[in-house]
């Protein structure tokens, strides 16, 4: 029996009960055509900003405690990748399993769209920010059927938590969390309620490279690092790149308190546990870019019962994968509109993807239009504005003391050839990568005619993408922003109706993909201590006690609250 049916049988047999049902796979085994037995928790432990700098994922530069034990217990993968190589576009692609550059969210950042309460003074300072793109701050609208996928998971019984980073290019649905805030935890579920559990760990973004620079190391001050050749080998740019591998340390130990928590609760062996980064490395030349520093991320996932512990899984698998795949893990059937496939649980895909695919759009102020396409082996990246150059010196970056280094040694002419690169006044149309041999990804073959065929296949792939998808990125922005919310005004989604007969409620929107939430409020009961149910089907409103309702389509402004009594 290959690796990979070994291990989604053995998943198969832990999560699922058995069904007198059963298939002979290709090798004559057999595998178990399973029915939902119980409902596992789930926990998600997100770093940012980290490529697999870590010893389970070959770079023994330091040893994680934390996470290689999660390693010794669990699964590592060692081929996924995100969708974009930036934050908001990369949440949005996991928050609804699709391309962010399919649902109008590909742009970093659309807006300052991180709370329900965003203050006048935040959009303010987006409009000043955007106003040399000649866009105004805006919500991305993704198509119609979209949704958070988290409002499933809420539907199925789940308690759903976010404890905090949002950032998804468009406001969260009421119905998407039980709570989302600094202080979310499971432990504020019902008694015996399973949950979701998301934890974001942001000591690893790129910005704590300079504003931590003054903080004590966790690792030894004198320790040697790892420079990347794109990187300065200078006092300077060791320092940054030891201050990133303290990050990942700082990190590791904080991963280590929630799982404690979660052994404190008798809830581990209950519980899959997923831990992995938002995008590639926070260093120059890795985040806001499409080679492997910037999209390949390490993830480990710990099953209960330390199944298949210390395994490793070699496919190819992308963030839009991740929503279908907690869905098929607790027998719920993945959404037809969804871009990923499941790569676990009861509807686990049945082929694996050729290729993985990848977009950048406009960061902050500038924009450089990209898209990727990768298989175990290759990398294809295409280049639509090769008249620009190679770098986006997007001005945030520059607080970075290694980024500041490298245009030091850019304006004194000292930059290797390696370095070079990055600082191009112009980009090729194409580049094209042998990542087995060239993991850094220096060496472009695109004019190379050994690899010919290769690339034409690979060229033809990201073509059929952008037109699968109806690529939103593609768009000049300013045109897009002219679609998505016509005379510059953003679309409100309509009111719910509320019908009720003999105490049962029925509600209804007119606005097409909507997501309907309400509340049952009794006396005593103060609303603003509840969540929004998600409404899925009628229900019953108890004598003497109050139906609110409320409607939000992605990417549409809320609409009023309803109330009936």
């Amino acid at each position: 029996m290959n690796k990979i049916l070994y291990i989604v049988l053995v998943l198969n047999l832990f999560l699922y009960s058995c069904s007198n049902e059963s298939n002979q796979t290709k090798e004559g085994s057999t595998m178990i055509n399973p029915t939902l037995a119980f409902k596992p928790n789930i926990i998600w432990l997100v770093a940012e900003d980290q490529s697999p700098n870590i010893p389970s994922f070959g770079d023994s530069t330091i040893v994680t405690a934390t996470l290689d034990w999660l390693a010794s217990e669990g699964v590592c993968y060692d081929n996924f990748f995100s969708a974009h190589p930036v934050c908001a576009p990369a949440r949005a692609s996991i928050i609804t399993g699709m391309y962010a550059n399919h649902i109008a969210a590909s742009h970093m950042r659309t807006g300052p769209w991180y709370s329900d309460n965003v203050s006048q003074q935040a959009i303010d300072i987006y409009t000043e920010r955007l106003s040399a793109t000649g866009i105004q701050p805006y919500e991305a609208i993704p198509p119609a059927e979209a949704k958070m996928f988290t409002e499933y998971l809420r539907a199925a019984g789940y308690y759903c938590s976010n404890n905090a980073k949002e950032d998804y290019q468009l406001r969260k649905t009421m119905t998407a969390w039980d709570e989302s805030s600094n202080k979310a935890h499971w432990r504020k579920r019902a008694k015996g309620q399973p949950f979701f559990s998301v934890f974001n760990f942001e000591v690893t973004h790129e910005s704590r490279i300079w504003a931590k620079a003054d903080d004590s190391l966790w690792v030894d001050k004198n320790l040697e690092v790892p420079v990347p050749p794109y990187l300065p080998n200078t006092a300077v740019g060791v320092t940054d790149v030891r201050r990133m591998y303290s990050n990942i340390l700082e990190m590791d130990a904080q991963v280590g308190k929630i799982l404690d928590q979660l052994k404190e609760d008798g809830l581990l062996d209950s519980t899959i546990v997923v831990w992995y980064s938002d995008h590639g490395g926070p260093l120059p030349r890795q985040k806001r870019l499409l080679y492997d520093a910037g999209i390949k991320v390490p993830m480990i996932i710990r099953f209960p019962n330390k199944q298949f512990a210390g395994g490793r899984d070699d496919r190819m698998i992308s963030f839009i994968d991740l929503a279908p795949t907690m869905l098929s893990v607790l027998g719920i059937k993945p959404k037809t509109h969804m871009d990923g496939k499941a790569f676990l649980g009861e509807y686990m895909r049945t082929e694996e993807p050729r290729y993985i695919f990848g977009a950048t759009d406009r960061f902050d102020e500038l924009t450089d239009r990209n898209r990727s396409v990768r298989d175990n082996r290759y990398k294809y990246i295409r280049y639509y504005m090769p008249e620009k150059p190679m770098i986006v010196n997007v001005e945030y970056r520059k607080q970075q003391p290694i980024m500041q280094e490298l245009l030091r040694l850019r304006d004194e002419g000292k930059l290797t050839e390696a370095q070079a690169l990055w600082f191009r006044e112009t980009k090729p149309a194409e580049e094209f990568f042998d990542t087995w041999n060239d993991p850094h990804e220096i060496h472009n073959l695109a004019n190379d005619p050994a690899y010919a065929e290769k690339i034409a296949e690979m060229r033809q792939a990201c073509e059929e993408w952008v037109k699968d998808i109806n690529d939103t990125g593609i768009i000049d922005e300013v045109e897009l922003l002219k679609k998505l919310w016509p005379d510059g005004t953003q679309p409100i989604t309509a009111d719910p109706v509320v019908s009720v007969m003999n105490g049962i409620a029925e509600i209804t929107c007119l606005t097409e993909g909507a997501s309907i939430g309400y509340k049952i409020i009794t006396p005593s009961v103060n609303p603003e201590s509840l969540s929004w149910n998600v409404y899925t089907e009628k229900v019953h409103v108890p004598p003497n006690a109050t139906l609110m309702a409320i409607a939000h389509r992605l990417g549409y402004k809320r609409s009023e609250p309803v109330t009936w009594k």
